[in-house]
């Protein structure tokens, strides 16, 4: 129920009708029992400025960013975690004393399936990553905390991969390099770990896939293959990976940790909570428990 006291939160982008966030951040909300709705705001580029303006005005207590905002938004905040800076994306927005302050959990969604990996193959292992664009820049610094020893970018612009590579400071440019799409059949049998960061096999392309079957056959059977979208469920590519007899991944559990790490930020901020947070030596609040549970069985039951 909203009510005159109700919190706001929502997902900022364009378009944003596709966005599953409403869906999962709804459904921890009335887990928790808190006074909290999550909205999806509708904004154009044109419009980012005074929509995070009026955002601050009308007191939201926080927010996501999605496509196409999540670099141009940076100039908006008053603060910007370190690892939004290296990366060069915000994807999740918090209240700070001067304004708004922006930070990204993209990368704690994206190593959330990977972490039982850490210790095994991927350590001083192989990455692929296919595309060069915003999604990318979260994987690059997943691997890298991954300690993959190469980390191999592949696009199909040269002057764009380029000015990707030289965007990065060290650490997160040690082991990193690109690649142009025609040196794909000298990677992907060295690979460990691909994934995929474009958006081809997204929901309408159902047959769409970034490599033909005989392109995926160059990859070993040990390898996994991480596709950050997640419908449909399998991608063509996913399946092309298990037909190869490799472990497969999809971006869903990305999504619902990257939601369950901004809410829990969000929250702790939320002086009314307190008492239902404990307070731990470090003195920083930290949640009793976000329900990453429901917030992955809403989106199950949304994807059907």
């Amino acid at each position: 129920m909203i009510t005159g006291t109700t919190q706001l939160l929502g997902v900022m982008g364009y378009p944003i009708e596709h966005s599953l966030s409403p869906v999962m951040h709804n459904a921890a909300i009335a887990a928790l029992g808190i006074d909290y709705v999550y909205l999806p705001l509708l904004v154009s580029p044109e419009n980012l400025a005074v929509a995070v303006a009026g955002c601050g005005a009308i007191g939201l207590q926080g927010f996501n960013v999605t496509i196409p905002h999540k670099q141009a938004i940076i100039p908006l905040l008053s603060e910007v975690s370190d690892l939004a800076q290296a990366i060069g994306a915000v994807n999740t927005v918090y209240r700070t004393a001067q304004g708004w302050g922006g930070t990204n959990t993209d990368v704690t969604g994206f190593l959330a399936p990977l972490l039982d990996f850490k210790k095994g193959r991927l350590e001083d292992g192989t990455a692929v990553i296919l595309g060069n664009g915003g999604a990318a820049r979260a994987v690059v610094a997943g691997c890298q905390q991954l300690n993959c020893a190469q980390i191999q970018v592949v696009g199909r612009n040269n002057e764009k991969l380029q000015a990707f590579l030289q965007s990065w400071e060290a650490p997160l440019s040690a082991n990193l390099t690109v690649h142009t799409w025609d040196k794909l059949s000298a990677l992907l049998p060295q690979a460990d770990l691909l994934v995929n960061t474009t958006p081809i096999g997204m929901y309408p392309q159902l047959d769409a896939s970034p490599l033909t079957a005989a392109e995926m056959a160059m990859l070993p059977a040990e390898a996994i293959a991480y596709d950050l979208i997640y419908r449909p469920r399998p991608t063509l590519f996913l399946q092309q990976a298990q037909a190869q007899g490799c472990m497969t991944l999809d971006g869903l559990e990305m999504l619902v940790q990257q939601g369950a790490a901004a809410l829990s930020l969000w929250l702790q901020q939320d002086q009314r909570l307190q008492s239902d947070w404990r307070l731990q030596s470090d003195q920083q609040l930290q949640p009793q428990s976000v329900p990453v549970e429901i917030m992955r069985r809403s989106l199950l039951q949304q994807l059907g």
